[in-house]
C-alpha cells in the first residue's frame, strides 16, 4: 500500500478578489487501494474525443490575461448534451481494466469535465465556492465533496478523484498542474483532453506555463508571491521552503530561477476563486 501524508496550512484574507481561507485548508491524502490496480498488457483507449471536441471550441487559450477562459455562456445545447454523454460514457468504464497511462489521463479528464458541468449548472455564478456543496449550502467549503459521479460502482466526489486516486497512486506533483478547477488562480484548462500518449508533455508545460505567469509565482520587488496551491499540496512539490524555491527555478527561465534559488524572504500565498469565464 503507497501512502504520503498531506500537510495542511490554513490562509490569510487576500483583498476584493481573494479567498478568505482562514483554518480552510486542502484535504489530506486518503490513500483508496480498490483504485490502485492497473491491466497493463490492455492496449486499448479510451475515447476522450467528445471532451476534447468541446475543450477546443469554448477554451480561450490567447486571453489578454494569460489565463485561459471558458466561455461557459456561449455553450450550446448540443455541447452540453456531449458534456453529460462524455461523463456518462467514461464513468459507465472501470479504469482499472487499462493501463496506468490510460487511467492518469481519465481521472484528469473526468475531473475536468465533472467541474466544468458543475459550473454549467450554476452558471451565472461568480465563484466555484459559491456552488452549492453536499449540504446543499454555498460557502468556503465548496461542492468539491459533492459525490458528482458514479465509477464501478463507487460514489465519487472532486476531492475523491484528486486526494484518494491520483495523490496517493501516482505521487506526482505535476498531477496539480493537470486540474483545472474553476478559478482564476487555478492551473489553466487546456484547449484539449489529455491521453494516454500526451499527458506528460501537456503536464510539463502546464507546470511552465503556470509558474511563469504571476498567479503561479511572481518575484517583484524582493517580494515572492506563490499560489497558494504550492501551500496546500508542499508536501508534494517539496520537504521545505528551500527545496520548494529549487521547484519553481526548475520551471522558470534561467535569470529567474538564478533570482528565486537566491530569495532568503518569506512567501506570501495567494489565490483567486473567481469563475474562469472571459
Amino acid at each position: 500500500m503507497r501512502a504520503i501524508k498531506g500537510l495542511l496550512v490554513g490562509g490569510l484574507g487576500l483583498g476584493l478578489f481573494m479567498v478568505s481561507i482562514l483554518s480552510v485548508a486542502a484535504p489530506i491524502v486518503h490513500y483508496w487501494p480498490i483504485w490502485d490496480k492497473s491491466n497493463e498488457r490492455n492496449r486499448q483507449i479510451i475515447d476522450h474525443s467528445g471532451f476534447d471536441d468541446i475543450l477546443r471550441t469554448y477554451v480561450i487559450s490567447g486571453h489578454a490575461s494569460g489565463i485561459n477562459r471558458f466561455r461557459y455562456a456561449d455553450i450550446s445545447r448540443k455541447h452540453r448534451k456531449q458534456l453529460s454523454q462524455y461523463i456518462k460514457a467514461v464513468t459507465a468504464k472501470d479504469p482499472r481494466d487499462y493501463s496506468r497511462a490510460e487511467q492518469k489521463a481519465y481521472w484528469l479528464n473526468l475531473y475536468n469535465a465533472l467541474t466544468l458541468e458543475l459550473v454549467l449548472e450554476n452558471y451565472p455564478v461568480d465563484s466555484i465556492e459559491n456552488i452549492p456543496g453536499p449540504d446543499g449550502k454555498s460557502g468556503i467549503k465548496g461542492p468539491w465533496d459533492k459525490k458528482v459521479a458514479r465509477v464501478a460502482g463507487q460514489k465519487l466526489s472532486l476531492n475523491d478523484i484528486e486526494h484518494r486516486i491520483l495523490r496517493p497512486i501516482w505521487q506526482d506533483h505535476r498531477t496539480h498542474f493537470g486540474l483545472a478547477c474553476g478559478g482564476l488562480g487555478c492551473p489553466n484548462l487546456l484547449p484539449l483532453a489529455f491521453t494516454a500518449a500526451n499527458h506528460r508533455a501537456l503536464l510539463k508545460q502546464s507546470g511552465y506555463d503556470f509558474v511563469k505567469h504571476p498567479r503561479g509565482v511572481l518575484l517583484e520587488n524582493g517580494e515572492l508571491k506563490v499560489s497558494k496551491l504550492f501551500q496546500w499540496y508542499k508536501s508534494d512539490f517539496a520537504k521545505s521552503d528551500k527545496n520548494l524555491l529549487k521547484v519553481f527555478a526548475h520551471y522558470s527561465d534561467d535569470r529567474k530561477a538564478l533570482f528565486l534559488l537566491g530569495f532568503k524572504g518569506k512567501i506570501a500565498y495567494t489565490h483567486d476563486w473567481r469563475i474562469n469565464a472571459p
